[in-house]
């Protein structure tokens, strides 16, 4: 059995992006019951050195249907400051990317394999091939940050577990 890019990467970025759709909605649930806004949170670190939760999620979007693009267009850059969402915004985006994996076709990014990319960080260039970037660079940025904004909504005090961070795994029996 072989697997393709596209099996290596959607499916997955799919899962999480679902998983956080979810805790997000978890969030804004909290925030009604507690009677507290939502857009607190936005701004939330979990130290004084790390960036906000709306850089958080950002990112998520950012590493995961943007490094597929990025693959497709051989170029990728680091995310740009997300400014001023909301809370709203935040879901909106992730919804949004989780719709952008529909016009992600299995050939388009199977065809990418062997690609170079480069991803441009200020005045440096890294260069990569397409499915090193995805599977050394990107994920493990995309999950650093879906898991940092799951334990900023814990620090909240959102009742989440290990469950909601998995998300709903397509399993095959």
């Amino acid at each position: 059995m072989s697997l393709s890019l596209y099996d290596l990467t959607v499916p997955n970025y799919l899962q999480t992006l679902g998983a956080v759709s979810g805790f997000l909605k978890k969030g804004a649930a909290f925030c009604e019951e507690q009677g507290t806004d939502p857009n607190d949170i936005v701004k939330t670190c979990l130290v004084g050195d790390m960036l906000p939760f709306s850089f958080q999620i950002a990112s998520v979007a950012h590493h995961s249907l943007g490094a597929v693009e990025g693959a497709q267009s051989g170029t990728f850059y680091p995310p740009k400051d997300p400014g001023t969402y909301t809370y709203a915004d935040l879901q909106k985006l992730v919804d949004d990317t989780i719709a952008g994996f529909g016009k992600v076709t299995p050939d388009a990014l199977n065809a990418c394999q062997g690609k170079d990319l480069v991803f441009h960080l200020g005045k440096h260039q890294l260069p990569f091939t397409a499915e090193n970037f995805l599977l050394s660079f990107s994920f493990p940025n995309f999950y650093f940050h879906a898991t940092t904004a799951y334990d900023i909504l814990r620090v909240k005090g959102v009742k989440i577990g290990k469950g909601d961070f998995l998300g709903k795994m397509r399993m095959k029996m």
